[in-house]
């Protein structure tokens, strides 16, 4: 029999003690009996999931939890995210995140233009695209508000906040700047795409319609992390596994799918918010596991409920995977014949008092039937702390995964 593996990634659910919450984090005060259960009865350890000198972003983080060496793949979010959405990254050809945002007098609200829908986003992507598309920039439509931005010649020695960073602060101080004299007509020219995109985007009729209703409008675009097209090598070469499938709500983690060589599944009704189809991503990743031996599946959630600042949210999308997923693939893979493998961890913490990613190890927990359990009795960032395995970094997590 082939053991079989899912790695069930809640997004960000790491955070910090919270005086709301009597001084515990999100983890420690959600109900999961299921992730404590497992934690019981498993083997846990903490993560570091962020390399020296890359910052704390789930393009990074998610890389390192499949045990790539980053620093030798990274090439920035936008290409990964282009690999999801079919777009393919040529030589000579340069990709970006491109968020549209809400910016409100001299600030940027969110990072997220008030989680706009998909079906406005892409009439306002497919109106940039006609007004200022051209041999050098091209702009394809994503989910929500996370959208792609090529440019041809472009230089990637640019440094890019990532809005998700500075909610509420001035953009222009974080517009990009050059890192050498050789990346500054890069960084000139996308400036002004930015600031051409807020006067077109003003008086759009999505955007008008947006704010009657009471929404954040989406008025400028935001592109970051810029990158060429990654050299990685398909999971498969790396480590015990015939074939494997991802499951994600978000073009990025769908895009480190396509690169490691699993099949991307859809799954219809995920939003990558706190109103995802918790029950279909399940159902589809039991449907995957039966016929494959390696799943990953992604939920984002919590990060987006940690990214807004909104405790009760972030507990309860907390709750929500332990209920809605976790138990789920738990009690149905607990009389399969073949041995399954649960690993349950965030890839980065995202606390909800500064609303932006950190580089703090992350706990982990693994499970299987007859492993041999630590002392572990509940599953959270401090309880992690007293696991077995210690703290770990690069590919040592996969490897743990497909040894104890």
């Amino acid at each position: 029999m082939t053991p079989k593996n899912i790695i069930i990634l809640g997004d960000g659910m790491a955070d910090e003690p919270i005086a709301s919450l009597g001084n515990k984090t999100p983890l420690q005060a959600a109900n999961t009996p299921y992730m404590d259960m497992l934690a019981r009865k498993g083997r846990n350890g903490l993560l570091n999931t962020v390399p020296d000198g890359f910052a704390p972003g789930s393009e990074i983080a998610n890389l390192s939890v499949l045990g790539y060496d980053v620093p030798s793949v990274y090439e920035g979010r936008g290409v990964l995210e282009a690999a999801s959405m079919g777009v393919e990254i040529l030589p000579g050809e340069m990709a970006m995140r491109c968020n549209l945002v809400c910016i409100e007098g001299d600030r940027i609200k969110n990072h997220s233009a008030g989680h706009i829908s998909t079906a406005e986003a892409a009439e306002l992507i497919r109106f940039l695209q006609n007004e200022r598309g051209n041999d050098i920039f091209g702009f394809y439509p994503g989910v929500s508000y996370r959208h792609l931005l090529k440019m041809r010649g472009g230089d990637k020695r640019i440094h890019c906040t990532p809005p998700h960073d500075i909610p509420e602060k001035p953009f222009r101080p974080h517009l990009i700047q050059p890192e050498s004299e050789e990346g500054r007509p890069t960084a000139k020219a996308l400036n002004e795409l930015i600031l051409a995109s807020q006067e077109l985007l003003r008086n759009h009729p999505v955007n008008k319609k947006r704010i009657a209703a009471g929404k954040d409008p989406a008025n400028s675009i935001w592109p970051w992390s810029p990158g060429y097209r990654p050299q990685m090598k398909p999971l498969a070469e790396l480590y015990p596994i015939h074939n494997g499938a991802v499951i994600s709500a978000v073009d990025l983690i769908r895009g480190i799918g396509v690169y490691a060589g699993l099949e991307v599944i859809l799954v219809e009704g995920a939003t990558g918010l706190h109103d995802t189809n918790y029950e279909g991503k399940a159902r589809a990743a039991l449907e995957a596991l039966r016929e494959k031996d390696f799943v990953y599946l992604h939920i984002e959630a919590s990060d987006e409920a940690g990214h807004e600042g909104d405790v009760p949210l972030k507990v309860k999308t907390i709750e929500y995977l332990d209920e809605r997923i976790v138990k789920t693939i738990y009690e149905e893979t607990l009389s399969w014949e073949e041995p399954v493998t649960i690993t349950i961890l965030p890839d980065h913490p995202t606390p909800c008092a500064i609303r932006t990613h950190t580089r703090d190890p992350i706990p982990f927990l693994i499970w299987h039937r007859g492993i041999e359990p630590d002392s572990v009795q509940r599953y959270d960032e401090v309880a992690a702390r007293e696991g077995s395995l210690g703290t770990l970094k690069g590919d040592a997590l996969m490897k743990t995964i497909f040894s104890v």
